[in-house]
């Protein structure tokens, strides 16, 4: 499906998106995915985590700040990036510079490749020369959108948390 995405950008956390915000996580949720339940649980606190890390303040022991936006097309939120600021030894071997989701109503339609493309932006404005992203190795699309992005392959490895391979990319800046 081609999309316009003129309409399209980032956009940081706010108390705005409320509802925006819950109606993704529900989105997820009905998948079985909870990587939202926060919202639900403490929409304020999820809020002030993101601050925080935003400002490296308060992180616990290993954690890096980083830089949350919410892409947003036609008045609602499509998906969401995580800008890590610097890598530590874990994120160099798994997680990289920049995390991304798209809602799973929206997949398929480009979201991916564009939220990656804005959040490079961002990773230009914070000094990054390079940046690393990591995926499943089996996870094609994603794959896919981190080489439309400039991403080239470096290595494959074991991951340590699910045992399964992951594929590491870097991205000239």
């Amino acid at each position: 499906m081609n999309t316009n995405f003129e309409e399209a950008g980032l956009i940081e956390p706010s108390a705005e998106l409320r509802a925006e915000l819950l109606a993704m996580a529900a989105e997820f949720a009905s998948g079985g995915d909870d990587r939202y339940r926060e919202i639900n649980a403490d929409f304020d606190g999820y809020l002030r985590g993101l601050a925080r890390y935003a400002a490296g303040v308060d992180l616990p022991p290993g954690h890096v700040p980083n830089s949350t936006f919410f892409l947003v097309h036609r008045g609602g939120i499509v998906g969401r990036s995580a800008l890590r600021h610097r890598l530590t030894p874990a994120l160099e071997h798994e997680g990289g510079h920049i995390g991304y989701d798209i809602r799973p109503l929206a997949r398929g339609r480009g979201y991916g490749t564009l939220i990656l493309a804005l959040t490079l932006e961002r990773a230009r404005s914070l000094g990054l020369a390079r940046v690393l992203l990591t995926c499943d190795t089996d996870n094609v699309a994603s794959a896919r959108i981190i080489e439309r992005n400039g991403g080239v392959l470096a290595a494959q490895v074991v991951s340590h948390r699910s045992g399964k391979l992951i594929s590491q990319y870097w991205i000239e800046l």
